[in-house]
């Protein structure tokens, strides 16, 4: 008997049931045995419950977050998160950052230049790239540096902090 192992990322707020992962199992023995022209006793398919991607996890919690999924968002940290700012301002909540941000801009996007993963427990995931967004005031900005540090364990975020230029960017005069 042949047996395979795969590993299928699922979005992270909606991770693989096991009746699902039933269904996927007994499709995939079954294509998999009439690709080899092989009795279906002689191949199993095992679809493995893990963890998702940790790069993966942070870009659908930053796309989350950039769509106000706060639910979502949610979804994909884990109890005692901290989130650490430029300045040192450090929350708990999604709430409190939403406040936080409220006067300091209207909405912020992220080009990303890099995604990088060192695996482990915490798995560590840096996204650099560049902001873009409105100030308050309706203002467009764009080409703002920023380095975000995300710790990932057991599929769920666990820390996150954020270095970017905007305040250099508004001392310059660039801003609101």
């Amino acid at each position: 008997m042949t047996a395979i192992t795969a590993r299928l990322d699922a979005d992270p707020g909606r991770p693989l049931d096991a009746a699902l992962r039933k269904r996927l199992q007994t499709a995939l023995t079954e294509a998999l045995c009439e690709s080899l022209d092989t009795p279906p006793h002689t191949v199993t398919v095992v679809i493995a419950a893990g963890d998702p991607d940790p790069a993966i996890l942070v870009r659908s919690f930053l796309a989350a977050m950039e769509a106000r999924d706060i639910d979502g968002a949610q979804a994909l940290l884990a109890p005692g998160c901290t989130m650490t700012f430029p300045g040192g301002v450090t929350m708990d909540s999604l709430a409190g950052i939403i406040a936080w941000a409220r006067p300091r801009y209207r909405f912020v996007r992220k080009d990303f230049e890099r995604v990088d993963t060192l695996p482990g427990d915490p798995a560590v995931v840096w996204c650099s790239g560049t902001l873009h967004g409105e100030w308050p005031d309706g203002t467009a900005f764009s080409g703002i540096r920023f380095l975000d540090r995300f710790e990932v364990s057991a599929g769920r975020i666990t820390r996150q902090e954020v270095w970017n230029d905007l305040a250099e960017f508004i001392a310059k005069g660039g801003g609101e």
